[in-house]
């Protein structure tokens, strides 16, 4: 890929707030945050949010392909180039040549030879095949309500949405139907021109085409050329079983469609899962709290206990099951790919806020043929307290 001119005018790191040792994710981490602040759906009329949209949107072309960051971090270490008339990358040290001179950065890591030796390389390999410029379509995000019962078991559903869609009149060609683009004369259909710099080659898209390397003559009457438009359209979401409140989906290719031919963006579902009354997901697991009598954890009983799937389970409580004891009932869970999970059931002892007579004598019963007291591991503790203080 051939170096542009904004490449030496603009630096995209600051455009995107991020140093220029950031990593990648942190990168389009900080591109998505932008993108979705000064997106022109975020600010309808806000021509300066367009504007700004529009040049982050650049920033993240460049820097966010790995590839093309290499390069660009490369180039910009050249400084200020004569006749470009912006502001360089990092500064040079050596001595210039040419018209204006160039700048250039001798590190520690390789000398002239290595510098110039890429540039050539990119120069030489990129003339026969540059074209216009592909890029890739805008991400979209958007919220997917479900219910509790439709999360655990998963579902295919319709998102509906309104974003920047291929036209349905030109098919995204641009043109109007029954007629065709033709090629632009001045860029010969590669959508940018070259600019020799003495021994440097460098590009910057045509201005004929604006970097499409097509020309239309006769625009669609829906999208005026710009081969999309924006309208209401759905999209077919495949949830899987057992997805959690605040999960984020990726559906690939389905965002707004790329320019020249470049592939479309993604589309990332955040999904917001109704609450249950009753039943509660732990990953695969589904949860559920039973009250129990005192009676019941003390002496045990067979517990009937609903599933979500409505067919019943027994759950066997032990004499002696402690409070917040959690049962596992194998395979009622959610059947997720990577296998089904269980359900876990927690007992709760629950202590009534009133007795009756009959109530309140049998536990006063209950109390004075209580022979062992739960808390006699204090009482060693205790009396050492006593003891210090006399």
């Amino acid at each position: 890929m051939a170096a542009q001119r904004e490449w030496f005018e603009k630096n995209y790191y600051e455009i995107l707030g991020v140093s220029a040792e950031a990593s990648q994710k942190e990168i389009t981490r900080a591109y998505r945050k932008l993108a979705r602040e000064s997106h022109p759906d975020a600010n309808p009329g806000d021509t300066q949010a367009e504007e700004r949209f529009k040049e982050i949107s650049a920033a993240y072309d460049v820097v966010g392909d790995a590839a093309k960051r290499k390069e660009y971090d490369e180039v910009r270490t050249l400084g200020p180039m004569g006749g470009f008339g912006g502001p360089g990358g990092a500064g040079g040290g050596g001595g210039g040549f040419g018209p204006g001179g160039i700048n250039l950065d001798f590190g520690s890591d390789g000398g002239l030879g290595d510098l110039l030796g890429g540039l050539f390389t990119r120069g030489t390999t990129a003339r026969g095949n540059r074209g216009s410029a592909k890029r890739r379509g805008a991400d979209l995000e958007t919220d997917l309500f479900l219910s509790f019962d439709d999360a655990f078991k998963g579902v295919t559903t319709t998102v509906h949405l309104t974003s920047e869609a291929v036209c349905h009149t030109c098919h995204g060609r641009g043109a109007k139907p029954g007629t065709t683009p033709r090629t632009c004369p001045r860029c010969h259909g590669r959508g940018v021109l070259d600019d020799n710099q003495g021994l440097f080659s460098f590009s910057q898209p045509c201005p004929e085409c604006a970097g499409r390397g097509m020309l239309i003559d006769e625009p669609c009457p829906t999208c005026h050329g710009a081969g999309t438009e924006r309208r209401p359209r759905e999209v077919k979401a495949r949830v899987p079983a057992g997805v959690s409140d605040g999960t984020r989906i990726r559906l690939k290719g389905r965002g707004e469609p790329g320019a020249n031919g470049g592939p479309a963006g993604d589309l990332y579902l955040t999904v917001h899962v109704a609450p249950h009354e009753v039943f509660a997901m732990s990953g695969r697991n589904l949860t559920l709290t039973v009250p129990v009598t005192f009676p019941e954890a003390a002496l045990g009983a067979d517990l009937t206990v609903p599933t979500l799937d409505g067919d019943p389970v027994t759950v066997r409580l032990a004499p002696g099951t402690p409070n917040r004891r959690t049962l596992r009932v194998k395979g009622r869970g959610a059947a997720t790919p990577k296998g089904t999970g269980d359900l876990l059931v927690t007992i709760e002892v629950a202590v009534p806020a009133k007795l009756s007579a009959a109530e309140r004598k049998a536990v006063e019963a209950l109390d004075a043929a209580t022979t062992q007291s739960p808390r006699s591991h204090l009482d060693d503790l205790l009396t050492r307290h006593e003891e210090a203080e006399v």
